[in-house]
């Protein structure tokens, strides 16, 4: 009763506090917020995640401060600096109340959506843990807000809009463009005679009688290379092959899978490796292989043994720790480039070790499904990238909006080649801030970003007028919008893929077949809107056109795949067909 009382009276006397005991049931607080998060609300604690919200309950009182046991009170002492830290753990909360009740509302929401979960300490004290987001500097971050001014990009959407509604008032139903195939006897004469050339059946052969090779001493880099990506697309490649790359002083190694190679394998054959000439080194699905342990008695014998080695791949190497890292790091002083994807042991210190060497020259960086880097914790060591021109971060867990903002805004200017894929959690607000801040941008990978709208292609379209590569794979964009952006900014793609958007028709059709001029890959797989009309009219509109990927268009007939006129299209992804000697004789 003494203390319904004392809750219920307030002191006159300006120092007065005022003590409040969240019982079980009390859940007033919900109060001043609405509904909460349901983590925000454990009822096997007394003291709940929302205690600093008590606040409110009394706004024209000076202080209010909450305790965090039934018969203490935690003392306001505003001289002595050192008590309060030490009671900190215990204190939940003080705030002053010289402030408006409205503003700390605002405040509470804001902070309210931030928590993810809390914990409880030794001493039952109830610790807020906050997102990612909040280790960045909202000081770092510009407001970015859309003014309503139109656009190029705008205004062709209302036309197209305004045309349709007019039609349809009208009752007019527009005409598609026919397609009329060109083929005639000659196409097809030259269809059947169509051979590969001396080089790629030298390379075939060689690769399927790999083991009779005695020697690669006369072999260029660049033959050494497609070799090599043969045989390790065929599995054929071992332990005899690699010991021929590896003979004398090799300037490249290249093997993009080295899934084969066993620890002791790797141990053997580059511990005699002459490293003072290479320039490359690839060694994908490198596995179980490279470690700290390894790395000494291979690659890292002593410091600047990779004196010369400017681009470095070591992709899924599942073992490298930070400590690895640094070890390989101090014998290759001269990095350009570097990839480090799927490595899941690295954390966010191995780009402050990449940062402290090569921070005014690095100029490539790929850390994709590295799942242990907090973007939030590494962005001021990718701040320290000053020559920053390949960024990939796709698949990394932690990508958010904050993060995008805070680093495109003050270094996006040098990015030419951005990889996204798989960031699920960005939307149209990372786009406008991408296109704004990136004025060179020149490949862009958004593939599978399924909160994005028209807004970002609208974006990419007002200002990315210079990209060659883009790849839109499983986006929910409108065939308007795919359009509009291919009128406005489609005349410099070089390489285009639209998997998987099930809306692509014919305004994206008639738009590739008037401005892809320079394209030579086209993705157009699970594109089921696309008829023989529409596919015929872009094969034979675009002339540079090399490979044309149509994976789950079951609804094509042999009037297309026939009927074009284009001999040097060759199509991936058509039924009863050998599909890997498609993709080889590409790469060759």
């Amino acid at each position: 009763m003494d203390q319904e009382q004392e809750h219920e009276q307030p002191s006159s006397s300006s120092s007065a506090f005022r003590k409040r005991i969240l019982e079980h049931d009390d859940d007033t607080d919900a109060y001043h917020l609405g509904l909460l998060p349901p983590e925000a609300y454990d009822t096997s604690k007394r003291i709940k995640t929302y205690d600093f919200l008590a606040t409110f309950d009394q706004p024209k009182r000076e202080t209010i401060v909450i305790s965090n046991s039934d018969g203490e009170e935690v003392q306001d002492d505003s001289e002595s600096d050192d008590d309060e830290r030490s009671n900190a753990a215990r204190t939940l909360a003080l705030f002053p109340r010289n402030q408006q009740e409205e503003r700390h509302k605002n405040i509470a929401r804001r902070y309210a959506a931030r928590i993810h979960n809390a914990s409880e300490n030794k001493n039952n004290d109830v610790v807020i843990v906050s997102s990612a987001d909040d280790k960045i500097n909202d000081a770092d971050v510009e407001d970015e807000v859309d003014d309503d001014s139109p656009t190029p990009f705008s205004e062709a959407i209302k036309a197209i809009q305004e045309r349709a509604e007019r039609n349809q008032k009208r009752g007019i139903v527009e005409e598609p463009p026919v397609w009329i195939s060109k083929r005639n006897e000659k196409d097809s004469v030259r269809r059947r005679s169509c051979v590969p050339s001396l080089q790629e059946l030298s390379l075939n052969i060689l690769a399927q009688h790999s083991d009779a090779v005695v020697s690669l001493d006369c072999v260029n880099d660049d033959f050494r290379q497609r070799l090599s990506n043969l045989l390790c697309d065929s599995r054929k490649m071992n332990c005899y092959f690699l010991e021929l790359l590896l003979i004398g002083v090799p300037t490249q190694i290249r093997l993009k899978d080295c899934s084969w190679l066993t620890e002791e394998e790797f141990t053997n054959y580059f511990q005699t490796l002459d490293t003072s000439e290479l320039e490359v080194l690839q060694l994908d699905k490198c596995g179980r292989i490279v470690t700290e342990h390894t790395l000494p008695a291979t690659l890292a014998k002593s410091p600047n043994s990779l004196s010369k080695l400017t681009i470095l791949s070591l992709t899924g190497a599942c073992r490298l720790t930070n400590e690895g890292l640094r070890l390989l790091i101090s014998s290759a002083t001269e990095l350009r480039s570097i990839n480090l994807s799927q490595c899941s042991l690295l954390t966010w210190d191995s780009l402050d070790i990449l940062a402290d060497s090569f921070g005014s020259v690095l100029k490539e960086l790929r850390i994709d499904d590295c799942i242990l880097i907090d973007v939030a914790c590494i962005l001021p060591a990718l701040k320290r990238f000053k020559q920053l021109q390949v960024l990939s971060l796709a698949g990394v867990p932690t990508v958010s909006d904050k993060f995008i903002k805070s680093y495109f805004i003050a270094c996006g200017y040098n990015i030419k080649d951005l990889v996204l894929k798989d960031c699920v959690n960005l939307t149209d607000a990372s786009m406008r801030v991408i296109s704004k801040h990136c004025p060179g941008l020149r490949v862009l990978d958004i593939m599978n970003l399924g909160k994005l709208t028209d807004l970002s292609i609208g974006y990419l379209a007002n200002s990315c007028r210079g990209l060659r590569t883009l790849k839109l794979c499983r986006n929910p964009f409108s065939d308007e919008a795919i359009s509009v952006f291919l009128e406005l900014a489609g005349k410099t793609l070089e390489e285009l893929s639209l998997n998987s958007i099930k809306k692509v028709g014919l305004l994206t059709a008639s738009s590739l077949a008037k401005n892809g001029q320079n394209l030579h890959t086209l993705d157009l797989s699970w594109c089921r809107n696309l008829s023989d009309n529409e596919l015929g009219l872009i094969v034979d509109s675009c002339l540079s056109l090399r490979s044309l990927k149509l994976f789950g268009c079951s609804q094509l007939t042999d009037m297309f795949f026939k009927g074009h006129s284009n001999i040097g299209t060759r199509i991936i992804g058509l039924k009863l067909s050998l599909l890997f000697q498609q993709f080889e004789s590409i790469t060759l």
